[in-house]
């Protein structure tokens, strides 16, 4: 190996660590909140890339019809526990923003000629049809066992992502695609050529992890979430509402995730089952960060990216398994280190 191919190799490991750190934050926010392992967070990711491949396809988007289905769900859930508690059945008008924006995000996708519209407004209307899964997800399947033992909540998640894999194979096909790329310049630095993709990623990426960090130092909703993170049951008593933050958790992994999906389409071809391995090299930088430090998370996820990198070059017949056999010496310091489990609220 030269300086020119470890270059190169290094500029996709910060490609795919870059992505892998944003995922590792999300799976870190949902999981402090909610105790829920998101595992279906990758397929946020890969609706999100063959939906913006659909639009520059010039094929009908189809995500919005998942999202009308499910919000219809949510609605009759709501009724059916009105009813049950004995209350009229009346809808406040907070309950009706989300099937308000689920309409109007999904009209401009039946209406607008999408092939048409320019990269930019297609990545924007891409990651507005892909949010609103997270809080509909929430609503429909855990926020009705929200208080469930955590193996509950994990086989949820699971059967999550087995429905949301067939349902992807329904509605995207089982054929891969990838995006144009959002500019095709490029850079020499001495024996290096940085694809200006490379860029675009990277400054994304580290521009929505800054604007996550200010959103939950200086930010009232964020410190909310913070406080929940840090005890459930204190921010309860102090009137914050955890559906709420529940809701809010996931409407902002699936935020990091459909940008994430958005950002990747151009360089790899997805398809429908690609999201499971993209996010579990997620939770693999997750679980470096113990699943409660951000910081080390994004370190972790930084650096499971340039391994896997240099895995390609070295043995790229089992980049997989040393990418995740990086779990094992984790684990195992951790569980020498831990002192104690601190009983769950």
């Amino acid at each position: 190996m030269n300086a020119q191919i470890a270059l190169l190799l290094g500029q996709d490991g910060f490609i795919n660590g870059a992505i892998y750190a944003l995922l590792a934050l999300s799976i870190l926010l949902v999981f402090s909140v909610t105790r829920i392992l998101l595992i279906p967070l990758g397929e946020f990711v890969s609706y999100a890339a063959l939906t913006m491949a659909s639009m520059q396809a010039g094929k009908p988007v189809m995500l919005g019809a998942m999202l009308v289905a499910l919000c219809l769900i949510g609605l009759l859930m709501d009724a059916r526990d009105a009813l049950r508690a004995g209350r009229r059945l009346r809808f406040r008008a907070s309950k009706l923003l989300m099937p308000a924006y689920v309409a109007a995000v999904t009209g401009l996708s039946v209406t607008l000629p999408l092939e048409h519209i320019g990269m930019a407004f297609q990545g924007a209307l891409t990651v507005a049809l892909v949010v609103p899964l997270g809080p509909l997800l929430y609503r429909v399947l855990f926020l009705p066992i929200a208080s469930a033992n955590g193996l509950v909540l994990l086989i949820v998640a699971i059967a999550a992502h087995v429905a949301l894999t067939s349902a992807g194979l329904l509605i995207f096909g089982p054929e891969g695609s990838r995006t144009e790329p959002f500019s095709d310049a490029t850079f020499t630095i001495g024996d290096a050529i940085i694809n200006s993709q490379t860029l675009w990623v990277i400054a994304l990426s580290f521009i929505l992890i800054a604007l996550l960090y200010a959103f939950f130092e200086k930010n009232l909703y964020g410190k909310a979430l913070r406080a929940t993170a840090v005890d459930r049951l204190g921010a309860q008593l102090v009137g914050i509402s955890p559906a709420l933050a529940g809701k809010a958790s996931f409407a902002l992994a699936a935020f990091i995730s459909g940008l994430s999906g958005v950002l990747i389409a151009p360089i790899t071809t997805i398809y429908f089952d690609s999201g499971f391995v993209i996010s579990l090299k997620g939770f693999v930088g997750a679980i470096i960060g113990g699943l409660a430090s951000y910081p080390v998370a994004a370190a972790g996820a930084v650096a499971l990216g340039l391994v896997e990198a240099f895995s390609t070059f070295y043995a790229s017949s089992y980049k997989e398994v040393i990418v995740f056999t990086l779990l094992l010496p984790v684990l195992l310091w951790r569980s020498v280190a831990q002192k104690g489990v601190k009983d769950e609220q």
